[in-house]
């Protein structure tokens, strides 16, 4: 194990690799809240669409199948995509958060101490 002391950081290292998480919450909810807004309008243009074609033919039934089916695939892809970028998003955030780690830890090791430290941490290299 590592039992040397080195110097303590210096205090722009640690400004400097803080997240802004308030930023990334800005962005999602911003996200979110247009892309409902994009997807109102088109349900509700479909909705208006099929309204008229009402109207003018007397079919119901046939053009509600198809308003179903669009209305159902705009809002399943709406959802979709909604979980699939917060997913991602929450991948990066915990690799930034893994990248920070990463460098603090270099950064306290050294580099007269660091091939030492992975040889204990991640075992010997095989060649």
């Amino acid at each position: 194990m590592v039992t040397e002391k080195p110097a303590d950081k210096p205090p722009a290292l640690d400004a400097m690799m803080t997240p802004d998480d308030v930023t990334a919450a800005q962005a999602d909810a911003a996200r979110w809240r247009y892309g409902f807004f994009v997807v109102v309008t088109g349900i509700v243009a479909i909705l208006v669409a099929f309204g008229a074609a009402v109207f003018a033919t007397r079919e119901f039934a046939a053009l509600f199948a198809g308003v179903a089916g669009v209305v159902g695939t705009i809002m399943g892809a709406y959802f979709g995509v909604q979980a699939g970028q917060s997913g991602k998003a929450r991948v990066e955030s915990e690799l930034a958060k893994s990248q920070e780690m990463v460098v603090r830890l270099a950064a306290y090791v050294g580099t007269q101490n660091a091939p030492r430290v992975i040889d204990e941490v991640l075992g010997r290299r095989r060649t």
